[in-house]
């Protein structure tokens, strides 16, 4: 029993929910008051260093996120597992917590390996991937900014593959594309908060990722959302400390150069 059974289907919550959850999200992030000694850049740099506008920002993530809705309610309908009375069986809570975890490492193995090759190939990256980039200091909003192709290939590829293969069902779905989004607006948000729970469980967080934006960490720290596990098999981890800024604030600060 959920809270929307017999009010929306579970297909079209895990096509939607994962939609209103990023706004909510991203949109706490965005209202929040500026908290100088809390950001990984200064305002300064967010207004110098990135080469694109709020407004389109928004205007990318909309047609992101009309893409993957439409992908994910033709999955749906091609994967659906009702019976002729037309109810879902779902599995038992230890199965679901199975197939969360293999969807999460499913899509942490997908993103790994398309994200490095667009940083390796030059046509994809100039071209498609460093549209992303040209947030060169991450804010939540921006989590999603893509180029359509990047957006369809990384993120609504991914997001079936790991569905497909996990086994779960439209309900379970729900909860991991909820996560996932919640976790991938968490790693843009260019704070680092007291107490945030992304933090403490998980390496692969705020700091890790921007990292990655940094210029000298464009070839590093390709993982993502969940863990670092392939940086580190692969030999693209950049370990970092986070530094305190005299003046407020931190500065994730690269250990060395590789």
């Amino acid at each position: 029993m959920v809270l929307w059974e017999g009010y929306v289907s579970d297909e079209s919550m895990g096509t939607f929910a994962p939609i209103v959850v990023y706004w909510v999200y991203a949109g706490f992030y965005q209202f929040l008051p500026p908290l100088d000694n809390y950001r990984l850049h200064t305002r300064k740099e967010e207004e110098e260093k990135n080469s694109v506008p709020l407004t389109i920002v928004v205007k990318g993530v909309l047609l992101q996120q009309l893409v993957q809705a439409t992908v994910a309610q033709g999955l749906f309908v091609l994967t659906s597992k009702a019976n002729l009375s037309g109810v879902t069986v779902q599995p038992s809570i230890p199965i679901q917590i199975l197939q969360f975890l293999v969807a999460m490492l499913v899509m942490d193995t997908w993103q790994y390996f398309v994200h490095r090759y667009m940083h390796q190939n030059k046509f994809l990256y100039r071209h498609v991937h460093s549209q992303h980039h040209r947030l060169v200091v991450p804010y939540a909003i921006g989590a999603l900014y893509n180029h359509p192709l990047e957006g369809l290939l990384l993120d609504t590829f991914g997001g079936a593959i790991s569905f497909l293969v996990s086994g779960m069902t439209a309900r379970t779905a729900v909860y991991f594309f909820c996560f996932a989004v919640i976790k991938t607006v968490d790693d843009h948000c260019g704070l680092w908060l007291p107490g945030n729970i992304f933090h403490i469980f998980f390496k692969n967080n705020t700091a890790y990722h921007d990292i990655h934006h940094q210029l000298q960490g464009t070839k590093y720290n390709y993982s993502q959302p969940f863990f670092s596990i392939w940086d580190k098999l692969l030999g693209t981890h950049m370990p970092y400390n986070l530094v305190k800024r005299p003046e407020g604030g931190f500065e994730a600060r690269l250990v060395k150069d590789k």
